[in-house]
């Protein structure tokens, strides 16, 4: 028997196990025991169901439109109930009927207010989720519901949490993206509370700050212990700024201007490289100016510097941006609004049109800037439009209960808010323009300080400390390149403070959080190998990343000398190698690589043999630079692999296939792939030939684009799983055995995607491995994707059927464990919208 696409993915629930559906829902900490539930999700009912059972025990009523829920009260035996993504405007008063009540969904509905005299019937009462409402307040009695484990308030327009206080059970809070100023203190100050997990980024956070809170409660216990020891003082606003926009566009000359408040002009040749740090004080506030190189092989280190909460000043240049053009715009805005909508999607976009002197005349200045406000406006409302219309698609289907994950997705990017400010036209040469700029930027901060300004409270110490690494600078105690292990600088600060090294331990990873974020230093907790080391001058290390990473790196490799190749012990002919291997292949040796930076290095500190080794490496260790770039996915290195293993066993995503993964390990004296540098797609094209008919394919569909670099970056994740590869610049070809997957970004006026392929086996108990191969690439994109907050994906597997334009859509998937990818779809066979009848393992993953 064969079923269409609609009754596979969304417009019949029959041949799936829905969500929730014969099994018990989703609910931590084992709350409640199992049961059967009555499942009536995505129904688009209005009012209760009245053939309900009156001894219900578990309920399903998310996905509909109630508003609300007259006659629950009846139901005095429910123990679980879900109301989510309905349109419940209050929360419901007869909920205080439902005393044998354990877990409550009402996540994701318009609840404004909770009325008092709830919480003190709901006893038994452990998980209730209110995410993504509106609530502005909690009733003062929400403290009486006394057996409550697990609460989630993220989402909503909280300012005050004070009257969570008392609660002896509650283990787990989420306040996320609220409106909180301030942590009451006594919710982890009262030795009775069991409170061991809370959530709190995304509020304007000043006591304690957000770098205190990602440290996880036992850092906001320290906070307030160290607060009522010591009197509190506030730290002075801190904004980071960062200037984007495309080479040549005028940057570094109004980065310098602003920061020294005359006109500076910069020559060509001494445009920015890589990035460049200043800051600037102005009114009490504190201006961290990253300046970014404009040119697309920098594009690549930039994700590892930006940051959330930072002014966006985005230059554009006025005389050369041409109304008529659409390229233009798309070229000096679309691309950099986009990708900061992806990167850092609640940003603040200043837009500054610069060479104002150098276009026609007043008028022509007037008609470019209302051009590019007109066009920004209808960017920005188009992608609003596109997100609804997806999600009022999903939301149609019969059953999209099976879309929960991409509509929460889709739900919060329409709650991200990128606010792209009017366009600022200067002429850079004239003192008055950079005067009113600075003014405007100080009126900018003043009405967006919520976004913007990092002003925290913080207790003596923890400025004391501060303070000493100031101190330390200024005597030049660290290092003048400022790279300085974690427990030599804990040790330098000691001599200045009167703390106790216990108490500096927690004070200082606060301050190395708070600095890292506002961009003062740089430290790499989440890097384990490079976790013990602190980055005191951020310029240092973005010095050497640009030695690699760079417009003109051919250039810089055929202008080593002689004595400079010495220094690797090698010889000048094995620098037309390098060359050559950069041009053809885009690999990097590293050899070559030592000498740039050490060059680099030596340009910046004399005498520092010990730090070069440190950040160079040498030919069995590798050094910091190398570390850093393959950690942010810049570089592939190449691995020095054992003999094969006979006893390996069949591929399993994310273990070593063809040789032991002790064995395997990266080489030092090896050579090391920059997706970057790569011209073409050739030598992937002939190891894999023609596409074929009965192919496994997969689509992965980007919303609103892929992301600049995304697809470099998957290659080298991807890349890692196998030794055997073949890497172009728009396609990767990954050899598993005698299999072959091919990895494409396809790039058309037509929606973006990444296509994954496999070649159709030759036996039929051969798709399991296919399948396997398939998911391991779609797991490491799906976690690529995470570190771009703006962006969606979806998932579809195109009918095979030479020239059908329909597909089959993949229902959620990235939260399902490998041996549910299998049980997907049970049909032996699928018939697309076409009416082409083709075999299941050929569509999605299905066990035999």
């Amino acid at each position: 028997m064969t079923h269409s696409l609609e009754n596979i993915f969304g417009e019949s629930a029959a041949p799936l196990i829905r969500a929730g559906e014969n099994k018990k829902m989703s609910f931590p900490h084992d709350a409640v025991s199992s049961w059967e539930v009555f499942d009536m999700s995505g129904q688009k009912r209005k009012s209760l169901p009245q053939d309900i059972p009156l001894h219900a025990q578990s309920l399903n009523l998310q996905r509909n439109k109630l508003k609300r829920v007259n006659g629950i009260s009846r139901f005095t035996f429910l123990t679980e109930i879900n109301l989510s993504r309905n349109k419940i405007l209050e929360f419901p008063q007869e909920m205080c009927n439902l005393k044998k009540l354990e877990g409550l969904y009402l996540n994701q509905n318009n609840i404004r207010t909770i009325p008092e005299g709830i919480f003190p019937h709901l006893k038994r009462l452990k998980f209730l989720k209110l995410s993504a409402n509106r609530l502005a307040s909690l009733p003062s009695d929400i403290n009486q519901c006394t057996g409550l484990v697990y609460l989630d308030l993220s989402k909503n327009c909280l300012k005050n949490i004070q009257n969570l206080v008392g609660l002896p059970k509650l283990k787990e809070l989420s306040v996320e993206r609220n409106e909180l100023s301030e942590l009451p203190s006594q919710l982890f100050q009262n030795s009775a509370c069991e409170l061991s997990v809370c959530k709190a980024t995304g509020n304007p956070l000043r006591c304690p700050p957000e770098e205190v809170c990602a440290g996880g409660v036992m850092d906001i216990q320290s906070y307030f212990q160290q607060m009522e020891e010591n009197p509190n003082t506030h730290s002075a606003f801190t904004v980071k700024t960062m200037f984007l926009g495309c080479s040549m566009a005028g940057k570094s000359t109004l980065c310098r201007s602003l920061k020294t408040g005359k006109p500076v002009a910069v020559e060509a040749g001494d445009r920015t490289e890589g990035i460049e740090i200043s800051q600037l004080y102005a009114q009490g506030i504190r201006f961290l100016f990253w300046d970014f190189a404009g040119q697309e092989e920098y594009y690549l280190t930039h994700h590892v510097f930006i940051t959330p909460r930072a002014l966006v000043i985005l230059t554009v240049d006025l005389s050369s941006y041409s109304i008529e053009d659409p390229q233009s715009f798309k070229n000096q805005l679309w691309f950099w609004i986009n990708n900061i909508q992806l990167r850092v999607p609640d940003s603040v976009v200043l837009l500054v049109g610069t060479h104002c002197d150098q276009c026609k005349d007043q008028q022509e200045v007037m008609e470019k800037k209302e051009d590019i406000t007109a066009k920004v406006k209808g960017m920005l409302e188009n992608r609003k439009e596109v997100i609804k219309q997806q999600k009022r698609n999903l939301e149609d289907t019969l059953n999209p209960s099976l879309f929960a994950d991409q509509l929460d997705e889709l739900d919060c990017l329409l709650e991200y808010n990128l606010k792209v400010l009017d366009l600022i036209p200067i002429d850079c040469t004239k003192m008055e323009d950079i005067t009113e700029l600075r003014s405007h930027i100080l009126t900018c901060i003043q009405s967006e300080s919520v976004i913007l300004c990092s002003e925290s409270i913080l207790p003596k110490s923890y400025e004391l400390v501060e303070q000493a690494i100031y101190a330390l600078i200024s005597l030049r105690e660290i290092p003048q390149h400022g790279i300085i292990q974690l427990e030599e600088l804990s040790d330098l600060i000691l001599n200045h403070v009167q703390l106790s090294r216990k108490s500096l331990h927690s004070v200082l990873k606060f301050l190395l959080r708070y600095l890292h974020r506002i961009g003062a230093i740089v430290w790499y907790e989440d890097i384990s190998v490079l976790s013990d080391r602190v980055f005191i001058h951020p310029s240092f290390l973005i010095s050497m990343f640009k030695t690699i990473v760079r417009h003109d790196l051919v250039q810089q490799l055929e202008g080593l000398t002689r004595e400079r190749l010495m220094q690797e012990g090698a010889l000048v002919k094995q620098k037309f190698t390098w060359v050559d291997d950069l041009r053809c292949r885009g690999t990097l040796h590293n050899a070559a690589l030592r000498i740039l930076v050490r060059r680099g290095i030596e340009k910046l500190v004399r005498n520092e043999d010990d730090l070069v080794v440190e950040v160079v490496g040498t030919k069995r260790e590798e050094g910091v630079i190398l570390t850093l770039l393959q950690h942010f996915e810049v570089c592939l290195p190449t691995l020095v692999c054992g003999s094969l293993n006979p006893q390996a066993p069949e591929f399993i995503p994310g273990k070593t296939l063809w040789t032991s993964a002790k064995e395997a390990k990266r080489d030092p004296d090896g050579a090391c792939l920059f997706p970057i540098y790569l011209k073409d797609d050739v030598v992937v094209c002939q190891k894999w030939g023609e596409n074929r008919q009965d192919d496994l394919s997969v689509h992965v569909y980007f919303l609103p684009e892929i992301p600049h670099g995304f697809f470099h970056r998957l290659i080298i994740k991807t890349c890692s799983l196998y030794s055997t590869h073949w890497v172009g610049r728009e396609r990767c070809l990954l050899c598993c055995g005698n299999r072959l997957c091919l990895v494409r970004q396809q790039n058309s006026d037509e929606d973006p995607f990444i296509e994954i392929r496999c070649r159709r086996p030759e036996k039929d108990e051969g798709f399991r491995p296919l399948w396997d191969l398939i998911l391991a690439v779609m797991s490491k994109l799906f976690v690529l994707s995470k570190q771009w907050p703006g962006l969606t994906q979806q998932v579809h597997t195109p009918c095979p059927e030479r020239g059908c334009p329909h597909y089959f859509t993949w229902r959620d998937w990235q939260e399902l464990d490998n041996t549910d990818f299998y049980n997907l779809v049970k049909e032996e066979k699928l018939i697309c919208k076409g009416g082409h009848t083709r075999r299941t393992e050929l569509i999605f993953p299905k066990d035999k």
